[in-house]
């Protein structure tokens, strides 16, 4: 089931005063919030990760295989793997890098 969808339940529900109702709720709202802990410890470590990798660009470009095992035993600790690190600096961080198309793509510092 969508997310909006057990939204759109829950708002309906919300005014029904039983038990029946309540036990929905409660089984939706768990359901609609499972996660937001994992997401939450994600959020911190890709924060943690964006220290480390701004402070070790420059304006000369690296790969993201470079970057990574340059910064492979500081990445380790915080828990970012190479793949997390890929999709941090493609979909999260563009703002921040410059992307060098090619074969293999390269990034700097913007």
């Amino acid at each position: 089931m969508k997310k909006a969808t057990m939204n759109t339940i829950l708002s309906l529900i919300a005014n029904i005063d039983s038990d029946e109702a309540q036990a929905v709720r409660d089984e939706l709202t768990a359901e609609l919030n499972k996660g937001a802990e994992l997401k939450a410890q994600n959020a911190v470590q890709y924060e943690q990760a964006k220290a480390i990798v701004m402070g070790e660009l420059s304006e000369t470009p690296v790969t993201i295989g470079e970057l990574y095992d340059a910064l492979a035993d500081k990445l380790c600790e915080i828990g970012m793997t190479k793949g997390k690190l890929q999709y941090a600096m493609t979909r999260l961080w563009t703002d921040d890098l410059v992307k060098i198309e090619g074969k293999v793509n390269t990034y700097r510092k913007a």
